[in-house]
């Protein structure tokens, strides 16, 4: 366990697997992998409320968002998954065919139907003509074709093919005729009842035909993507080219839709896009409606901004990202203006046209209505750019310094005020820009220096302080300068001794934190000119660093795989965790409540929850892990993803513990990993916790008075279970001392056993404990806490004869009876409430015994095991509920769940 825990991740749209399409109603819905939650998907399909994935050589079946069934027949990858009425069909790898229905799928989960086909005949995609009933065409690697018959499990015909692997096929709106979409870039439309050509196409870039689609509102459109990442819509009629969408998408095309009856076509690639495009043009052509996109390549540089609510993100794809960590309808590319149009112009592809990869970038919320609020540089750039949040769009302003040296520009940092940039340069220049008007504003020069330099080589950083008195910069060569912000002159330095990689600054406590190339972090003090602290823990190269926002902590990442938190003031190391794929980028949000993590081949922002904020627990050390490392699973896209592997991770209790729990009978109508309220009034089992108040509230104020003349009534003798004992009349002899009168009556106590004991000890013999459960949910609160208290033991006696008594026994059956009833997750609130009640009453004499020890102890495990569950269940809720309430007025808020399909 760590301070961190994982939540989920942000910026997945789609993966290389194509979409299912599925229309309910007027409604046309999509699903898509968004990515690995165990393990990689590789085809999808769906069906109402049932989502198919194949994964491995299994497919899993989920009823809106629970995983109902798995099926797991095949011996190879399954590659293939088709939809076939009340049946899916998947196809493997080795040409195995196998035939699933999953009506009724609880009872039965063997497929129906298997077809091996013939061993020269490689699958490589399968769909359904329309109007061939119990029929299927497979294409095959090797470029044929073959018509199957599934009810009869017979190949009625084959087809010679076109010598080229068959990529994708799909069937026409007109009947008996289908594309095949071939490895060579051809694309055939065929009559398959006369085996005959009806027209040929061929993309005139390279490459394969990756996605075929044919268009139903009227018009004779063909859709064909390839693996450039270019859209050919071809007319049928004229049997000719009709338009092109160039750079549709940056890589292959995996999935092409026109929506029934309507002139959009929605396209899918593996550069984590989904995009719409409508041909509503005078000419025809193709626009582009609207999208949903993501990092096509990792994030190389992430920072929170507008107070944790969304997160900038530079990727190594040339695009600058503003995500939103509450809804992802409001994340989007920042504007590079009129990329698209230029591209068209120039006829270039539009990543020629866009900015270099940001390998550093600073913003600052103070004025953003005003001017631009954020300056990035670019990677082998010799100036910088501004850019304007309010708008999403790149500023007008270019800021080149040093215009006489000109050298790629390596660091920025904007002023507390918001008005000023400061650059630093390969070749060691520092110049001060005006962000409203774009004009320099001077030159930061040592006269020491060739020159009139800042510094000897590369600038690693440049930072201004809070109240633009001072200005900090940091040399390749380890050296670190203090300069007055306003007068440019150098005030004081020192040097390192080592190779200087990156520097962080905290303007609220004046920290300086740098890392070298020895691995090592140091801490300095501005003001006082000294190193304060140093960290060391690290065995590879240090990727990146992070202040929390009191400057209390200190965040690290390495290529090693580790994420350390140090605290500044105590100068230790208070936890680290390990994950899979080392981070390359993090940000802490101001709150401290959510950490932001970017990943080595990772397109997406990983989401980290701080447990101390959303937890009862607000002590940070319950958390920490200190210098032990934790190796930790990423988040995964649902926030709700991360649980088994959480168990698997950090058990809580012991292994024959965890396997009891999981073990124990649960009522059909409980939800797996919930707990089952008894629905009693909320007043009955809360009565049980406060029974004392209550008895002291109505403690009568005057004694009971004797009345004058007492009714008659039958003699009787009170018994635990409730009923009246009635005795014959006999005439009080007076001869009988008192004492006798006490023991008599000890004796008729103890022959009647009680029937709370009764129907325990029959509950616990049977090893069912829901008839002894009906029975004290029946009871009232003081009639369950005289049973209860009745079990006391007030006389000290030996050990051996304390546990000969019947008292002790009651007390170890009814910690057994708590044991199963917490394992079972039944009752859960009346359970807590007489646990409560228990303990409150024999605590003393569990203290005393140890084999009354030893159960509660069990109890206690047990309990946590099952507590942590629903606990981590209600994260995401916490986390959810924090977050709307960051939303601001006026904006509406969403809530969506996510799986391991996306359904938009």
């Amino acid at each position: 366990m760590g301070i961190f825990e994982p939540y989920r991740a942000i910026g997945y749209i789609t993966s290389n697997v194509p979409f299912s399409v599925q229309r309910l109603g007027t409604e046309t819905f999509v699903t898509v992998s968004v990515g690995k939650a165990f393990q990689k998907i590789r085809a999808l399909a769906s069906y109402r409320d049932y989502t198919f994935a194949a994964f491995g050589n299994e497919i899993a079946v989920f009823k809106r968002a629970h995983q109902v069934a798995t099926w797991s027949k095949h011996i190879a990858k399954v590659d293939s998954l088709l939809l076939f009425g009340d049946h899916i069909l998947s196809v493997d790898v080795d040409g195995n065919l196998f035939i699933w229905a999953f009506k009724g799928i609880e009872d039965n989960l063997a497929p129906i139907a298997h077809i091996a086909l013939d061993d020269n005949f490689t699958p490589s995609c399968i769909m359904h003509p329309d109007t061939y009933l119990n029929k299927v065409i497979i294409g095959s690697q090797e470029g044929s074709l073959q018509l199957w018959n599934i009810s009869t499990k017979k190949k009625l015909y084959e087809f010679k093919g076109w010598k080229s692997s068959v990529t994708s096929c799909v069937s026409s709106p007109a009947l008996d005729v289908i594309a095949v979409g071939c490895a060579d870039g051809k694309i055939h439309v065929h009559n398959i009842k006369y085996d005959e050509k009806v027209v040929n196409f061929s993309h005139s870039s390279r490459g394969a035909v990756t996605a075929l689609s044919f268009c139903t509102d009227g018009r004779p459109l063909l859709a064909s993507g390839g693996s450039s990442g270019v859209i050919s819509i071809w007319n049928l009629e004229k049997k000719r080219l009709h338009s092109v969408i160039r750079e549709a998408h940056d890589c292959s095309i995996l999935s092409l839709h026109f929506l029934a009856n309507e002139p959009v076509l929605m396209s899918s690639s593996a550069d984590n896009s989904i995009k719409m495009w409508i041909f509503d043009t005078s000419d025809g052509e193709a626009r582009l409606l609207r999208f949903r996109s993501g990092h096509s390549a990792p994030p190389a540089c992430i920072r929170f901004y507008a107070n944790g609510r969304h997160i900038l993100s530079a990727g190594q794809d040339r695009a600058f990202r503003l995500f939103s960590v509450i809804q992802d309808q409001q994340s989007r590319e920042l504007s590079q203006r009129h990329v698209s149009k230029r591209a068209k112009k120039l006829k270039m592809k539009e990543e020629e046209i866009k900015l270099k990869p940001v390998i550093a970038f600073d913003c600052a919320e103070i004025r953003e209505r005003d001017w631009c609020n954020v300056v990035t540089c670019h990677m082998d750039t010799p100036q910088a750019y501004v850019w304007r949040l309010q708008n999403f769009v790149i500023g007008e302003h270019i800021l080149k310094p040093c215009p006489e040296n000109p050298t790629p520009v390596k660091a920025c940092a904007i002023s507390a005020c918001g008005n000023f940039a400061v650059l630093g340069t390969a070749g060691g220049w520092i110049e001060r820009f005006n962000l409203q008007s774009g004009i320099s504003r001077g030159c930061y020069q040592d006269i020491s220096e060739k020159k009139g330099r800042a510094h000897k080589g590369q600038v690693v950083g440049v930072a201004c302080d809070s109240t633009n008195t001072l200005m900090i910069s940091a040399g390749y060569h380890g050296d670190i300068k203090v300069w007055d912000f306003k007068g440019r002159e150098l005030k004081s330095r020192w040097d390192i001794g080592c190779t200087m990689v990156k520097m962080v600054y905290h303007r609220i406590n004046g920290l300086l934190a740098t890392v070298t190339d020895d691995l090592t972090i140091r801490l300095f003090d501005v003001v006082a000119l000294r190193m304060v602290r140093k960290f060391e823990g690290h065995t590879d190269r240090i990727t990146d660093l992070c202040f929390s926002e009191d400057g209390k902590w200190l965040l690290s990442s390495s290529m090693d795989g580790t994420l350390r938190i140090w605290d500044v003031i105590l100068a230790r190391q208070i936890d680290a965790i390990q994950v899979e794929v080392a981070v390359t980028a993090l940000s802490l949000s101001p709150n401290m409540d959510v950490l932001a993590t970017a990943h080595v081949d990772q397109n997406g922002v990983y989401i980290w929850f701080n447990q101390s904020m959303f937890s009862g627990d607000s002590n940070v050390d319950s958390y920490a892990s200190g210098k032990e490392v934790v190796s930790v699973k990423l988040p995964s896209i649902s926030s709700r993803g991360n649980s088994e592997d959480e168990k698997s991770d950090k058990p809580a209790v012991k292994t024959s513990e965890s396997k009891a729990i999981s073990e124990s009978p649960l009522s059909s109508k409980q939800i797996p990993d919930l707990v089952t309220l008894s629905l009693l009034p909320r007043s009955q089992w809360q009565s049980l916790i406060n029974l004392d108040i209550i008895k002291v509230r109505n403690k009568p104020i005057e004694p009971p008075k004797k009345p004058e003349k007492a009714p008659f009534f039958l003699p009787s003798v009170p018994t635990f279970s409730g009923e009246i004992s009635f005795k014959s009349i006999e005439s009080t002899d007076e001869k009988g001392s008192e004492t006798d009168k006490v023991e008599n009556l000890k004796r008729k106590i103890d022959s009647q056993a009680s029937h709370f004991l009764q129907v325990l000890e029959y509950s616990a013999e049977d090893k069912n404990y829901s008839i002894f459960t009906d029975y004290i949910k029946g009871l009232s609160p003081s009639a369950l806490d005289m049973e209860l208290r009745m079990l006391q033991i007030l006389d000290e006696t030996d050990q051996e004869e304390l546990e000969k008594r019947p008292e002790f026994i009651s007390i170890k059956l009814l910690l057994d009876y708590f044991i199963s009833e917490v394992s079972c997750r039944n009752n859960f609130e009346f359970t807590q409430a007489v646990i409560r009640l228990f303990l409150k009453i024999h605590g003393e004499t569990i203290r005393c015994h140890s084999q009354l020890q030893d159960k509660t102890r069990e109890l206690l495990e047990i309990q946590s095991e099952v507590w942590q569950r629903i606990d981590r269940l209600f994260q995401s809720a916490r986390c959810m509920t924090y977050s709307a309430k960051m939303v601001p007025k006026g904006h509406k808020f969403c809530l969506k769940s996510y799986g391991r399909a996306r359904q938009l």
